[in-house]
């Protein structure tokens, strides 16, 4: 696996029944079987040639019925689970797979490549509450990583754009994140006539970016 999966692997809880819906290649799904961290595993996509490689990687768990591969937009044809995984999809794509799902799991594990302040909203607004939620960095980006249980949480202005584990704990790779955007906003600063209202308005992003840095 990649640092990028192994790091979403770490933060999965255990439980019985897991599914990764847009599994991919299926690594997840064999790594939580092959640690025991589940009994059973889904692996689902939308795309049956998608899905075809990671029912190759876990031929073996499925000829002992312990794991199974379906074809699915989102939740639509897949059994209850205790955990799912949803990675590598943007917020909003994520959000149209929850909001149209019958049923959805006690547990959460959503890695959203953008959109991530309106994810989050979307989730505590609709039933969910927010465990762990902090930036990671592997193969050269920065990404997010939530956790969430059912059950009710309410957001702060801060929380919902940054994330709260970032708020609370001021990682490494959060804070780095924090310091590219705010150098990303001195640099545009430099432009030739740079119009003063748009200069007047970097400056103030820069100045409440440094808070988080």
């Amino acid at each position: 696996m990649t640092k990028r999966l192994e790091i979403i692997f770490s933060e999965i809880p255990s439980c019985r029944i897991f599914a990764d819906v847009g599994c991919d290649h299926g690594y997840i799904s064999k790594a939580m079987l092959d640690s025991g961290k589940c009994e059973m595993a889904i692996v689902s996509d939308v795309s049956a040639k998608c899905l075809s490689k990671a029912e190759r990687l876990l031929r073996g768990y499925i000829s002992n019925k312990k794991a199974q591969a379906i074809v699915s937009d989102g939740f639509d044809n897949l059994p209850p689970s205790d955990v799912s995984l949803i990675a590598g999809m943007g917020g909003e794509e994520i959000i149209s797979i929850i909001g149209k799902a019958i049923t959805l799991p006690n547990t959460l594990v959503l890695q959203p490549m953008k959109n991530c302040d309106k994810l989050r909203r979307f989730l505590v607004d609709n039933g969910y509450r927010i465990n762990k939620d902090f930036v990671f960095f592997a193969e050269e980006k920065y990404y997010d990583l939530m956790i969430l249980e059912k059950g009710e949480d309410t957001l702060t202005q801060a929380e919902e754009e940054f994330g709260r584990t970032n708020i609370i704990e001021r990682g490494e790779a959060f804070t780095n994140r924090i310091r590219k955007q705010i150098e990303t906003l001195e640099n545009r600063l430099k432009t030739v006539n740079l119009p003063k209202d748009v200069s007047v308005k970097i400056q103030k992003e820069i100045l409440r970016l440094k808070e988080y840095a």
